[in-house]
């Protein structure tokens, strides 16, 4: 309800600036903090290291719960057998396990638990710097109004000529670049795109794309020139080696010839020297 009513008076306040700006024309712009955070690679990065907590997390809630269960079965099955005080002392130990694990829970993923401060902290940095650049953006493009389009503010229509998105998310990531930028024309180089618009700028990253493609193309048919020498070469290699096994085996084929022969005369003379020696 108080939501509602905070809505309704940011409506007519709104609404008390459109009539303001009407007579001028007012220039509107928008964004979308979910489309820029899903596009910020350290925001994922920190995103996916965050889910394996949570994963964690509830495989250990899910783990101390089975405890509880295994628990109350156990003191189930054996309530017969138990005096009062054995099962009063077993409730007791349920119920401390109970008390453990709703904490740990709520420590977890309570409203100001872990998973509340984490994300807290991973999605405010980057929220300090969209506001900043809007606020620099709005200043320098003469904007009246930006809004967020994934926060509570009902947006019935939005042109998407309006959408700004893109213009924050590449601010976002020309300051990461001049962070890692190393050399004095690495960032002479982003402060000339910086000072481009968003035309100029679109035809410069056109003009870098059409070179990357050429240069693709090129590495594609120097890589396929590459292959087909290979393939040539290959296929020499081959021929070459087969020769050369070819003559090895008719070089050995020789010499197992005459080592054959050899062997014959070798016999024959032996059977001559023993007929003989039978007839002497």
């Amino acid at each position: 309800m108080k939501t509602n009513k905070l809505l309704f008076l940011s409506f007519i306040l709104l609404s008390f600036g459109f009539a303001a700006q009407a007579q001028r024309g007012a220039r509107i712009g928008y964004i979308d903090m979910e489309y820029i955070l899903e596009n910020v690679p350290e925001y994922k990065e920190a995103s996916t290291q965050l889910e394996g907590k949570v994963q964690r997390w509830k495989k250990d809630i899910e783990k101390k719960s089975k405890e509880v269960e295994q628990m109350k079965l156990n003191l189930s099955n054996e309530r017969v057998l138990l005096t009062n005080e054995l099962i009063e002392e077993r409730e007791e130990e349920i119920k401390i396990l109970e008390d453990e694990m709703l904490d740990y829970q709520q420590d977890r993923f309570g409203p100001n638990g872990d998973l509340m401060i984490q994300r807290r902290q991973l999605v405010q940095p980057i929220q300090d710097q969209v506001f900043n650049i809007v606020q620099e953006i709005a200043e320098n493009k003469k904007y009246d109004f930006i809004f967020d389009k994934s926060a509570d503010v009902v947006m019935l229509f939005a042109a998407e000529r309006n959408d700004i998105s893109d213009v924050v998310l590449r601010s976002i990531n020309r300051a990461a670049k001049r962070e890692e930028a190393q050399t004095k024309r690495e960032e002479k180089e982003i402060e000339r795109k910086e000072e481009l618009s968003a035309e100029e700028e679109g035809a410069v990253t056109e003009r870098e794309q059409e070179i990357e493609d050429k240069k693709n193309e090129r590495e594609k048919m120097m890589e396929e020139r590459r292959k087909q020498r290979d393939s040539i070469r290959d296929a020499r290699k081959a021929e070459i080696e087969a020769r050369r096994q070819r003559i090895l085996e008719e070089r050995q084929q020789r010499i197992d010839s005459i080592q054959k022969v050899r062997e014959e005369r070798i016999k024959e003379r032996n059977q001559d020297n023993n007929t003989g020696d039978e007839e002497n």
